[in-house]
C-alpha cells in the first residue's frame, strides 16, 4: 500500500546500478518519464565517464565502492531511507539501455491502480530483440522460475531487472544479497511474505556494451550458483 494513498501523485524514485555505462546512461535517463521524482544512479567503481554523464543528465549520483549489483541497490535504498519525505514506489532498472525506460508507466500502473505490492517487467520473447538475452540467461530464467513454481507455487516467468515495489514492502524484505542473487532474493522474499505481485510484459533490446554477468563465463557461473543457492535456501526453511 502506498505510504499516503490520499496524495494526488505518488512519490516515485528510480535506482540504477551502474558500472561503466558511460555510453548508455544518458539515453536511459533521457527516456524515463517525467513522473519520476528522483533518479538515483549508483556508481559501482566505474572507470569511464559514467558519473559525469549521469550528473549532466540530472541524476543524483551515489558511489558504492563495494562491487556488486546488490551492493549498489542497497546503497540506493539506504539513501532513500535517509530522506525526510516519504517515498511511495521504488523502481529498479539497468543502466545499459536494454530496458525501455519509457515503459516505467506500465510497470507502476498496477501498484497505483490495483494496490499491487510488486511488479516485474517480464522480458516477453515476442517483444525481445533477437540476441538480447544469451542462451545461458534464457535457461537460467527458465530453471529459476520452474523451481519457484515447484517449491512455492509461484507464477513468475522471469527474473527481469526492470521492477517496481512499494517502498514500505521493499524495506520489509530486508534485502541482503550483494551481487548476482539480488533479483531472485527479492522474488523469493515476496513469495515468502505473501505480498501481491504481477508480471507485465515489456520490450527488451540488445544492451549497449558488454554484459558484466551473461557476457562472461565467470559471471554466468556465479549468477547461476547464487540463484540456485537462494532457491534451495528458501525451499528448506
Amino acid at each position: 500500500m502506498l505510504n499516503n494513498p490520499n496524495r494526488e501523485k505518488p512519490i516515485i524514485k528510480v535506482i540504477i546500478p551502474a558500472y561503466n555505462e558511460a555510453d548508455s546512461i544518458g539515453k536511459v535517463l533521457k527516456d524515463l518519464p517525467e513522473i519520476v521524482n528522483e533518479i538515483i544512479v549508483v556508481n559501482n567503481n566505474s572507470t569511464d565517464a559514467t558519473v559525469k554523464n549521469a550528473e549532466q543528465a540530472g541524476a543524483t549520483v551515489l558511489t558504492e565502492l563495494k562491487s556488486g549489483y546488490g551492493n549498489a541497490c542497497l546503497k540506493g535504498i539506504d539513501y532513500i531511507k535517509q530522506q525526510k519525505k516519504d517515498t511511495d514506489i521504488v523502481v529498479f532498472l539497468d543502466g545499459d539501455y536494454s530496458d525501455y525506460p519509457e515503459e516505467l508507466t506500465k510497470i507502476i500502473a498496477p501498484i497505483i491502480e490495483k494496490d499491487i505490492d510488486f511488479v516485474i517487467g517480464s522480458r516477453d520473447k515476442h517483444l525481445r530483440e533477437k540476441g538480447a538475452m544469451q542462451p545461458q540467461q534464457i535457461f537460467g530464467n527458465w530453471l529459476a522460475t520452474f523451481l519457484m513454481r515447484l517449491f512455492f507455487k509461484s507464477k513468475f516467468t522471469d527474473l527481469g531487472p526492470f521492477r517496481a515495489i512499494t517502498f514500505d514492502k521493499l524495506l520489509n524484505l530486508n534485502m541482503e544479497d550483494p551481487t548476482y542473487g539480488w533479483t531472485v532474493e527479492m522474488q523469493l522474499k515476496i513469495l515468502k511474505q505473501g505480498y501481491s505481485y504481477i508480471e507485465i510484459p515489456v520490450k527488451y533490446r540488445n544492451r549497449i556494451g558488454v554484459s558484466k554477468v551473461s557476457g562472461t563465463v565467470k559471471g554466468s557461473i556465479f549468477a547461476g550458483i547464487k540463484i540456485l543457492t537462494w532457491i534451495l535456501k528458501y525451499s528448506f526453511k
